[in-house]
């Protein structure tokens, strides 16, 4: 074993049988050894300072203990700080294990399972996620989906940096967006699709057209928060994703609904039973959404139009319509800043329409109303200034 020695800042070591340098240095008194990657000695000296200056003087984690950390760790601690957050996207499947929409992919990419933890972490880098991105854009993923996914990466690997697990972060870019959606559906449309949706989700997409309830906090109403005298929902501060509580009035037809709906008054309110491929169903009936075939799996058929999301936009557009103050729909909706909820107020074809002749309308009538002035001035034989008729032929007095 050949040893060269750098003025006490660690020394490099070539063990036999090995073609790298390994370096060693010494932190807070713990002795750290880290291969140098390369048999170059002036290679090796230059990773040695530059590992010890990042160490000792920036205070950053060694390289060798870097190289331990895998995927699953920062996996877990990510879960951990949603769990300490009290973040409502975080989410439990059928068998219990905890996870966020966009991580199961990232498990899959990176071949995470509990027997195996995945690669070490120090190896993903900027080249690691758009191989990742590559491989989703091949699967016909879109840049959104994708988005998520490298967000959340991206915050695991901050976070393992926050905990002096990992000395940096990679360069991590995200996709460029479609423009946010803009799907409403008329009343019109409503009825029809409601008229082809199973009779006990009917509820449920109701309260969602009239009153812009997010689903999941839909479905989590039960039915000793519904007061059905004074036509109203409360929603408690653990069921909204803005952790506020708020008050949702209910219409009529709302009302009426509750009030057939069969069972005990206990448990949740709204059932969604096979929610998403009835409303695939649904919207496809109504002409609303189409349902594309996948091959190799002839029970999951891709989708395109309308989703549940935009009854969202839908509510807000009822309660514009309205002329519900933006203060008051807002408070019903449950957003928190304005410029959301502008993203939400959608203005349709009609809209538009309706502004531009409004505009048309009230130019027409005041151009009518100058008319008629110009011609009542003009039957007057003069002006009259200061009580006195005034000759406009005539030059000015003089002072």
């Amino acid at each position: 074993m050949k040893r060269e020695r750098m003025r006490g800042d660690g020394s490099l070591i070539l063990v036999a049988g090995s073609k790298n340098f390994q370096a060693r240095y010494y932190v807070n008194g713990r002795k750290v050894s880290v291969s140098t990657g390369t048999s170059n000695r002036d290679e090796a000296l230059r990773f040695l300072a530059a590992e010890v200056k990042r160490t000792r003087v920036q205070g950053l984690t060694p390289l060798s203990d870097a190289r331990k950390v895998t995927y699953g760790e920062l996996r877990r601690a990510l879960l951990a700080n949603y769990i300490e957050k009290g973040n409502k996207s975080l989410r439990t499947d059928a068998n219990g294990t905890d996870y966020v929409c966009g991580l199961p992919v990232l498990d899959d990419f990176f071949h995470f399972s509990e027997s195996h933890d995945g690669p070490s972490a120090v190896t993903i880098t900027t080249d690691t996620a758009r191989q990742f991105v590559r491989k989703r854009q091949d699967a016909g993923v879109g840049n959104a989906a994708i988005n998520r996914s490298l967000a959340l990466l991206r915050r695991m690997m901050k976070l393992a940096v926050q905990e002096s697990k990992l000395q940096n972060v990679p360069v991590i870019h995200l996709l460029k967006e479609p423009s946010a959606r803009q799907g409403f559906i008329t009343r019109e449309q409503f009825a029809v699709l409601a008229a082809n949706l199973p009779s006990h989700l009917r509820p449920l997409i109701t309260f969602l057209f009239w009153c812009g309830c997010r689903v999941g906090e839909a479905c989590s109403i039960q039915w000793d928060q519904v007061d059905i005298k004074r036509r109203m929902i409360r929603l408690h501060e653990s069921q909204t994703k803005t952790s506020e509580g708020r008050i949702i009035p209910l219409t009529s037809e709302l009302v009426a609904m509750l009030e057939d709906l069969p069972g005990k008054r206990e448990g949740r309110v709204f059932d969604s039973t096979n929610l998403r491929k009835s409303w695939m169903t649904a919207c496809a009936a109504a002409g609303l959404g189409e349902k594309i075939e996948v091959k190799g799996k002839p029970y999951d058929p891709r989708y395109v139009g309308l989703t549940i999301h935009d009854l969202r936009r839908s509510a807000i557009r009822n309660l514009r319509d309205a002329n519900v103050a933006e203060t008051v729909a807002m408070k019903i909706s449950g957003h928190k800043t304005h410029s959301t909820f502008t993203r939400y107020n959608i203005a349709s074809e009609d809209d538009l329409r309706a502004a531009i002749d409004a505009v048309a309308v009230k130019a027409l009538r005041d151009s009518d109303t100058k008319n008629l002035l110009s011609q009542g001035n003009g039957s007057r034989t003069g002006k009259v200034l200061n009580g006195r008729k005034s000759n406009t032929s005539r030059n000015p007095r003089k002072h």
